[in-house]
């Protein structure tokens, strides 16, 4: 379903105004229009990987939780029913997320309730959070761990002075870490 809702935006000319108005800020998302709006924001020759992922129905709670937990920011956020193409709205999806842009410090993770069928299903892969210190190490590994489960607690490594993974209430793999201490 996600993928058609993609090509349904891309069937469409200039909806960036829409979007504006929709979102009620500024448009800044990656995810933008055919004609006059990059699909991906890059420098020529360069390439982006962003993580995307699909909470099939839980992904405004998991905005909200990523909001609070570790300060990350919605700059943009799609529904449904705000599809230009209404065969992309399943009955009973409209209110649910199609696409969503979450800034988390300067990385982009996108996320959607994709096809809205159930549990979601992380496997295969962690998103790495690098804290501004080991405090904030341990600021961000407890919010994370609220509600979810700690699959190597918060300790210090080799590599760096306060590293842990969990597994937050969704089922997303997170490594949170403190950059190595500068050497005197």
């Amino acid at each position: 379903m996600a993928i058609a809702a993609f090509r349904g935006f891309q069937k469409v000319g200039a909806l960036k105004h829409r979007f504006t108005a929709i979102l009620k800020v500024p448009f800044r998302s990656s995810l933008q229009v055919k004609h006059n709006i990059k699909i991906m924001s890059t420098k020529k020759n360069n390439q982006i990987v962003q993580p995307y992922l699909f909470f099939n129905g839980r992904c405004e709670e998991a905005l909200d939780f990523y909001r609070k937990a570790i300060g990350a920011e919605v700059t943009a956020l799609v529904r449904f029913k705000d599809s230009p193409d209404p065969t992309m709205c399943a009955p009973g999806t409209g209110e649910k997320i199609m696409h969503a842009s979450l800034q988390i410090g300067d990385s982009t993770v996108f996320a959607s309730d994709g096809e809205c069928g159930g549990n979601p299903n992380f496997q295969g892969i962690s998103l790495s959070l690098t804290a501004s210190d080991e405090t904030d190490a341990e600021r961000l590994f407890a919010a994370l761990a609220e509600g979810g489960k700690v699959t190597l607690p918060l300790t210090k490594t080799f590599f760096s002075p306060r590293f842990g993974m969990i597994a937050d209430r969704f089922g997303v793999s997170w490594m949170v870490q403190a950059p190595p201490q500068k050497q005197k």
